[in-house]
């Protein structure tokens, strides 16, 4: 019980806690802003949850405190995070609305394909290289309308575009590969039952 609460309450993982409580404070200043001053009121709590997550993944290498709780705290602090921002963006820009629907749908699908591997056993090597680009790119088309507050809306809709296409092609790489390891683990399923038969006789 002492090492899960170690494990819980952990340097990294108490910043990724601290960024989830972020996300509140920024939605109740964005949703308030009048002026200039006051978006970048907002923005710079944003910029303060950016440089947490920077921190505390600093700090779990260096300081080997990388847990399997941590490895699921810090990409969830990150959703919300990002879901957070599109959903502030897309009161103030129609295309933002679009990219946030594209958003929930790919990390909803996302979320239950790597649930139904997990409790089948399956463990997923981290993020891959597609997918760490789309993440990137939406941070930053989101740091983007975060400190650029007068950006024409001509921009917004490019800016959000690329970060559709990007996100879509990385959820049909994804898809392809769910499907390679459901089509193993079939195959491994069907190769121990006929071994299993093969005994019984």
């Amino acid at each position: 019980m002492k090492d899960k609460r170690k494990e819980y309450f952990s340097i990294p993982n108490l910043l990724g806690y601290f960024r989830i409580l972020l996300v509140p404070v920024y939605l109740f200043l964005y949703a308030r802003a009048e002026s200039t001053r006051d978006y970048y009121a907002a923005a710079g709590v944003m910029l303060l949850s950016f440089f947490t997550d920077f921190l505390d993944g600093k700090i779990a290498r260096k300081f080997h405190m990388i847990t399997e709780f941590g490895k699921i705290l810090d990409p969830v602090a990150d959703k919300i995070t990002q879901g957070a921002l599109a959903l502030s963006f897309a009161f103030r820009y129609p295309a933002v609305s679009v990219l946030l629907l594209v958003f929930v749908l790919k990390e909803l699908i996302m979320g239950a394909l790597g649930l139904y591997m997990m409790r089948r056993g399956y463990r997923m090597n981290g993020a891959s290289m597609h997918g760490k680009v789309c993440t990137a790119l939406l941070d930053g088309v989101m740091l983007i309308l975060l400190l650029a507050v007068d950006i024409p809306y001509l921009a917004v809709n490019l800016l959000t575009g690329a970060c559709m296409a990007v996100m879509l092609i990385s959820l049909t790489l994804y898809l392809k590969m769910y499907y390679s390891v459901f089509r193993d683990m079939k195959k491994s399923g069907d190769q121990k039952n006929k071994a299993k038969r093969h005994s019984a006789e």
